[in-house]
C-alpha cells in the first residue's frame, strides 16, 4: 500500500508522522512524507500512483475541497487527522461546525480522532458519516508515552543546569509575518463566513497576546533579578517570530530562547514547564510533569480546558513561589499534590484516549489496510527514479522563478506558491535517519528499513 502523509509544520507533526512511517514501512507499506504542494504537483502530473493521502485537517475552505477532490479523481483515498485537535477548547461542538463540512466530511474515506470527545461530537453532527469516524488517539501522543523516552535528543544548545521551560503561545502577538496575514488566510479560506466574529476574535486574541508577552517578559525579568539556580528556556510557538523572543529577553541572564527539535523532548527534560492557554500543558499533565499555568489578568479568549490545569498563579510574585517551590522538590521524594494531578488527568483524558495495549499509530494502519484491502489500486508500485527527477525540475524551476520575482518584482510578483519555510525548514538525512533507527530500537522492529531523503521537503521510507 502507498501512504502519503501531508506534513505542515515540521517541528509539530514529523515525529508522529515518521512513527507511522516506520511502523506501515516495517508491515511491508511504501510510506512518502512531504509538503502539500509536491505531494499535489506529484499527484496531479501522474507521477505519484494511488494510495492513501493523509492530511492535517479537513476544514471546509474552497480551495482545501478543490484540492482534496482532484486527489479523489486521480484514484487515491483521503483520511485525515485533525492537528489542531480542539484540545484546549471546553468541547468540541464549534470544532466541529468550524474545521468540518458535510462536503469535506464526504470526500474522507477515514476520520481519525484524538478521543471521545471528538469522535462522539462529530458522529452526531454529522451523523451519517459515523461510520467514516475512528477514535484511535494521536501519534503524537504515543511519543508522551514513558516508553518512548529514549527517543528524545536535545541538542547542545540546551543549558547545563535544571530549566524551567515557558512556553510562549502568543502568535496572533508575534506572527513570524504580519498579523494581517493571519487576517488574509482566514478570509481565503472561507473562516470568516462560517464564523461571522471570528474577524473580531481575532482582534481581541491579538490584543490578549500582546498583553500576555508583556507579561511573561516582566516576570522572567523578575526571576532574574532573585536568586535563582536553574536557567530558564523560553519556547516559541511554531509559527512565532523567533527573533523578536530574542530581543524582548536580551540581557536577561540565564534564560535561552530555544525552538530546536519537538518540544516533547524539552518538556521531558525540563523540572517544569510554565505556559498560558497552550497543548503544551495537556502534554505536560500525561507526562507527569510539573505544570504553572500563568495567568495575569482575566482572559476572554483562553483556552479554557488548558488554562484550567497544573498550578495557577496571578502574580509574578506567586509564580517565582511556585516555581522554586518545584525546583527544590526536585532533590527529594515529595510528588506534590497527587490529589489535583489525579484531576488534571481526568480532565486532559476526556479529551485525549490512550490505550496502554496498542500505540495509536497501528490503530490507523489498521483502518489503512482495511481500506486497501477493497482497493488493490492502493498497491501499484512507484516509479521513485521518476519522482526523484521530477522533484529536480521542480526544485530548478522553483530557483528561476525566485530569481525572476528578483529581477522583475513586478512582472513575476505572483510567479509560484508563497514558500513557508518557517513551517517547513529543509530536512536533514542524518537526522531523520537517527530519529527512524531510534523508533526501531525502542519498537524492537527487526524488519530492515530504508530512508531517503529525495528533496529538502520530502522523505520515502519504505521496507528493504
Amino acid at each position: 500500500m502507498n501512504i502519503y502523509q501531508h506534513v505542515e509544520i515540521l517541528v509539530r507533526e514529523i515525529d508522529s508522522k515518521l512513527l507511522i512511517a516506520t511502523l506501515a514501512a516495517a508491515r511491508g507499506h511504501e510510506v512518502l512524507i512531504s509538503d502539500i504542494e509536491i505531494l499535489e504537483k506529484g499527484i496531479k502530473r501522474g507521477i505519484l500512483t494511488p494510495g492513501i493521502f493523509h492530511t492535517k485537517s479537513l476544514t471546509p475552505g474552497e480551495s482545501k475541497i478543490e484540492r482534496h477532490q482532484a486527489i479523489i479523481d486521480n484514484g487515491f483515498l483521503i483520511s485525515s487527522m485533525d492537528e489542531e485537535g480542539g484540545l484546549v477548547e471546553k468541547g468540541y461542538e464549534k470544532e466541529a461546525k468550524f474545521r468540518f463540512s458535510d462536503q469535506s466530511i464526504d470526500q474522507a474515506s477515514a476520520i481519525f480522532g484524538w478521543g471521545s470527545e471528538d469522535i462522539e461530537t462529530l458522529s452526531k453532527v454529522y451523523s451519517k458519516y459515523s461510520s467514516k469516524m475512528y477514535k484511535t488517539g494521536s501519534p503524537r501522543v504515543d511519543l508522551w508515552r514513558s516508553s518512548f523516552s529514549d527517543y528524545w535528543d536535545i541538542s547542545n544548545s540546551a543549558p547545563k543546569k535544571p530549566f524551567l521551560l515557558v512556553i510562549s503561545h502568543m502568535s496572533h502577538a508575534n506572527y513570524v509575518t504580519p498579523f494581517h496575514n493571519i487576517i488574509s488566510a482566514s478570509r481565503k479560506s472561507g473562516k470568516f463566513k462560517r464564523d461571522p466574529n471570528w474577524f473580531s476574535k481575532k482582534f481581541g486574541m491579538a490584543a490578549e497576546h500582546q498583553l500576555a508577552t508583556g507579561a511573561f517578559i516582566e516576570a522572567i525579568e523578575y526571576f532574574s533579578k532573585s536568586t535563582i539556580d536553574y536557567d530558564i528556556v523560553l519556547r516559541p510557538h511554531p509559527t512565532e517570530n523567533i527573533h523578536s523572543w530574542k530581543v524582548f529577553l536580551e540581557g536577561i541572564p540565564n534564560v535561552h530562547v530555544i525552538r530546536e527539535g519537538s518540544v516533547t523532548a524539552w518538556v521531558n527534560m525540563s523540572f517544569a514547564v510554565m505556559h498560558n492557554g497552550c497543548t503544551t500543558g495537556l502534554e505536560a499533565i500525561v507526562s507527569d510533569k510539573p505544570l504553572i499555568t500563568y495567568l495575569p489578568f482575566k482572559q476572554e479568549y483562553g483556552n479554557e480546558i488548558s488554562t484550567d490545569l497544573g498550578y495557577k498563579v496571578e502574580t509574578k510574585e506567586a509564580l517565582l513561589s511556585t516555581v522554586n517551590r518545584l525546583f527544590q522538590s526536585l532533590n527529594t521524594d515529595s510528588q506534590g499534590d497527587s490529589e489535583s494531578l489525579s484531576s488534571d488527568k481526568k480532565k486532559v483524558f476526556q479529551k485525549i484516549y490512550l490505550d496502554e495495549n496498542e500505540l495509536s499509530a497501528i490503530k490507523i494502519i489498521k483502518v489503512w489496510e482495511s481500506l486497501a484491502e477493497k482497493n488493490d489500486k492502493l498497491s501499484q508500485p512507484n516509479n521513485w527514479i521518476k519522482f526523484k527527477i521530477f522533484l529536480i525540475v521542480m526544485k530548478f524551476k522553483g530557483i528561476i522563478g525566485r530569481l525572476l520575482k528578483k529581477i522583475l518584482p513586478k512582472t513575476f510578483s505572483q510567479v509560484g506558491p508563497k514558500k513557508d519555510d518557517f513551517k517547513f525548514p529543509p530536512l536533514d538525512q542524518n537526522d531523520i535517519i537517527s530519529r527512524i533507527n531510534r523508533l526501531r530500537h525502542i519498537l524492537g522492529i527487526k524488519e530492515k528499513i530504508d530512508c531517503k531523503i529525495l528533496s529538502d521537503k520530502t522523505i520515502l521510507i519504505k521496507r528493504i
